[in-house]
């Protein structure tokens, strides 16, 4: 079960992340296009709906700490409703590509991005049908386990990319399985959001050569 945190408000978000007045209302924009359209096409699960502010705000927007310096691009897969790449373009990433293969999904997030102002490039398809190319950082949540995810991220990383993964109490399982397969180096932070919930950082990522 998850533990009984009391509900996170446009307030209190706004004191954790100290956006502007201008942010905050595009935020709230998108708070209520979420809760408008997730119902028929199922963007996020029913019961975060009323705390929308920490699990799917919060929850995106703590990665900003854990961007490499310098960073100028983001490839966010599998968005589903922009979390949480489209929260890190709202919160100044220069220049995010969100990938989600659903259609009516990637529909929201052109409408989203619309309502927020927010310039990002959305690509209708599969992660792996979208050309290689060198991302400063990799994102995603929810999306496969870690090896699976690596995989997926392969033909975007480069020597100094960083993944930015936002995770479960699983994790250690997950790196033990990706190490069979993968070189890395990796830190895992406690999330802001969720008790249970990690922000595995990944640097220096490359694919084992096989014996």
């Amino acid at each position: 079960m998850r533990s009984k945190e009391p509900l996170l408000d446009a307030a209190g978000f706004a004191a954790l992340t100290n956006v502007s007045r201008e942010t905050l209302a595009r935020f709230e924009a998108y708070a209520g296009l979420l809760r408008r359209w997730s119902p028929a096409i199922n963007l996020v699960g029913r019961d975060s709906l009323d705390d929308i502010w920490r699990r799917h705000f919060l929850d995106s927007a703590e990665l900003l700490d854990y961007l490499p310096a310098g960073a100028e691009t983001l490839v966010d897969l599998g968005s589903g409703a922009g979390f949480p790449g489209l929260v890190l373009a709202m919160l100044g990433v220069p220049r995010v590509t969100l990938i989600e293969a659903d259609v009516r999904k990637a529909t929201f997030l052109r409408e989203a991005a619309r309502i927020t102002d927010s310039r990002v490039e959305i690509r209708t398809a599969r992660i792996d049908a979208v050309p290689a190319q060198i991302f400063d950082v990799v994102s995603a949540r929810a999306c496969a386990p870690l090896d699976q995810l690596l995989s997926l991220s392969e033909r975007f990383i480069g020597g100094k990319t960083r993944c930015l993964f936002l995770k479960g109490a699983r994790v250690e399982e997950e790196l033990t399985a990706a190490r069979r397969d993968w070189t890395i180096a990796a830190s895992c932070h406690r999330s802001r959001s969720d008790p249970r919930g990690v922000v595995l950082s990944l640097d220096q990522v490359a694919r084992e050569p096989h014996r």
